[in-house]
């Protein structure tokens, strides 16, 4: 029979077409088939669903970009040009996979940061994911965040966003305000093979952790969870629910009781010291996720040979030093933002709901390093893959050895950068 499909159609748009020919031609010969679930539009402002009495989350396909990246000139905004493609989200766990080339083969460096450490007992531990608050401003200077090996922002409810940081290599005596949980944070623990640690969530997120492949290693100071491991530290001007602090030290100290504290294969991020070839001059960089709650700026600083952080122009500082956070990577990865029948917050005049970031398959992204910008595809597999930064080609993009930041943003979400 000869095919009805153009010669110059990939084979996956080839076996998608020709299933959609035979899903037709059955329905045509009054043979019964499933319904096509479709994909639900990304998250806006407000409810976009009825919440049920016991609400859930479905999980449905994500439309992910592909390899159809634009440049533009520094010095305008910079939004990332895509085109949706359905990638389901993996649900089984599975070692790393792919072409991920090992982080170090040194014993004593940290395969988050591509630092040595002092002493290489502190690789044999587990990591520790921490849910941190960034609002409302009250909450800065968060304690701790300059001890973190990585740091994601993500957006919450209402355009606020909060932090979950990995801690690896460092200690820090006083990490928070420590907050509660969200939906992306059935993906950060996996991908780091980390413990989490928060303060307790809406119903629907506690239901989707306690069934999660981490459900055994989650502490938290609410009932029916470990509770150790917290303590309520009062502050002038703070509100009850933003005086909550945890310690890394105590941390893993009730890891090791609980016989958490195994070393992880943590293999897929490339650190180089020098830059890589091309890209482009971008000395600051701003991510607007509301005009009003939450707006991240980065300044290339060469002496320090970091990005100096700032919240609304205002430096951003971290309470046990008293000195600017600064991110030596900065990678902004952009993701399908799901609105979902989760309701987070009933206080104001309308309920929100949580946001599913859809952090699995492949995305856009840039990655900032050394005052230059590069572009390039997040790529993540499976679940318990580590998220990877890669060229158009599939080549790992380097990070510098040091700390990363990582904002997520939604897939149409705009920055500026400056040369």
């Amino acid at each position: 029979m000869q095919s009805l499909l153009p010669a110059n159609v990939s084979p996956c748009r080839r076996i998608l077409r020709l299933f959609v020919v035979a899903l037709l031609s059955a329905q045509l010969l009054g043979c019964s088939s499933p319904p096509i679930a479709t994909p639900p539009p990304p998250a806006t402002r407000g409810p976009t669903a009825t919440p049920s009495p016991c609400p859930t989350v479905t999980s449905t396909p994500a439309e992910q970009p592909t390899a159809t990246y634009t440049l533009t000139p520094i010095g305008q905004v910079v939004q990332t040009e895509h085109t949706p493609t359905a990638t389901p989200r993996p649900t089984t766990a599975r070692e790393p996979t792919g072409t991920a080339q090992p982080t170090v083969s040194l014993a004593n460096t940290n395969p988050l940061t591509g630092l040595a450490v002092e002493d290489a007992v502190r690789l044999e531990r587990r990591p520790v994911a921490i849910k941190i608050s960034n609002y409302p401003a009250v909450v800065r200077p968060q304690a701790g965040l300059s001890h973190a090996d990585v740091v994601f922002e993500h957006e919450a409810e209402a355009h606020l966003t909060r932090f979950t940081a990995i801690f690896y290599g460092e200690d820090a005596q006083k990490v928070g305000a420590v907050r509660s949980a969200r939906l992306i944070d059935l993906e950060i623990p996996a991908m780091f093979r980390a413990f989490f640690a928060f303060s307790g969530a809406s119903p629907g997120v506690v239901r989707r952790i306690k069934e999660s492949d981490f459900a055994d290693r989650v502490l938290s100071p609410d009932p029916n969870w470990n509770t150790e491991g917290f303590k309520r530290i009062p502050q002038a001007g703070r509100a009850y629910e933003h005086t909550l602090f945890t310690d890394t030290d105590v941390l893993w100290k009730i890891a090791e009781k609980k016989g958490w504290n195994t070393r992880q294969e943590l293999g897929g991020w490339v650190f180089a010291a020098d830059p890589p070839d091309g890209g482009q001059p971008a000395a600051r960089l701003s991510l607007v996720y509301h005009p009003q709650y939450a707006s991240t700026e980065y300044t290339y600083d060469p002496g320090m040979g970091g990005y100096r952080r700032s919240v609304f122009g205002e430096p951003h500082t971290d309470e046990l030093t008293g000195e600017q956070l600064v991110a030596d990577n900065v990678a902004v990865l952009y993701a399908n933002h799901v609105a979902t029948d989760i309701v987070e917050d009933i206080t104001g005049p309308q309920p929100l709901y949580s946001i599913e970031i859809q952090l699995w398959g492949e995305g856009p992204m840039q990655l900032f390093r050394d005052g230059r910008m590069y572009e390039g595809v997040w790529v993540r597999p499976y679940h318990q893959d580590l998220v990877r930064f890669v060229d158009r080609r599939g080549k790992p993009i380097p990070l510098k050895p040091g700390h990363t930041w990582i904002q997520l943003v939604p897939l149409n979400f705009e920055i500026e950068v400056e040369e």
